[in-house]
């Protein structure tokens, strides 16, 4: 019997889902992103955004092998430009889904923290959707302890459940 897969596109949308929901948050509570934060060493919310979304584009940009983004260059002065960001990167992802690769060819890439390494492609695609959800749920307790509740699901269960009417109680 096959086993059950989460597949790159199913991990693709959680997070474009996830990401929507937060930038609808944004928009709606622009102060969010001057909290501070001390999460991936950011010392406000914009920068952890930042990170989020820069992890995002320069992994796609180095499995499509485009010349990599400074991290300083990605704007983080509004929810807009920042999914601005994100949009891009999930737009090389999917192009890339598309494309007969080898997902389990290793390359080398370029880590900020741990420079020059070596892994297979699937290894760092499933890693920069799962670094992005990591960091969302991080910062929904962030934004709940300043008094911001987000307002949706953050698990990957709400992708795919349908709800069903309890019974009448007898």
């Amino acid at each position: 019997m096959p086993q059950p897969s989460l597949t790159a596109e199913d991990l693709i949308a959680w997070n474009d889902r996830t990401s929507r929901e937060w930038q609808k948050l944004l928009t709606e509570h622009p102060e969010v992103l001057a909290l501070p934060c001390d999460i991936a060493g950011a010392d406000a919310v914009n920068k952890l955004l930042r990170h989020i979304v820069a992890v995002e584009l320069r992994y796609a940009q180095q499995l499509s092998r485009q010349p990599l983004t400074e991290h300083a260059d990605i704007p983080c002065d509004s929810a807009e430009s920042l999914y601005a960001t994100h949009d891009r990167a999930t737009a090389i992802f999917r192009d890339l889904l598309t494309q007969p690769i080898d997902w389990d060819e290793t390359i080398e890439f370029i880590t900020r923290t741990l420079g020059p390494a070596r892994s297979t492609r699937k290894t760092i695609l499933f890693h920069s959707q799962l670094h992005s959800i990591r960091h969302y749920a991080q910062l929904a307790t962030l934004v709940r302890q300043h008094g911001i509740q987000q307002k949706w699901p953050l698990d990957y269960l709400i992708m795919h459940i349908e709800r069903v009417n309890p019974a009448p109680a007898s």
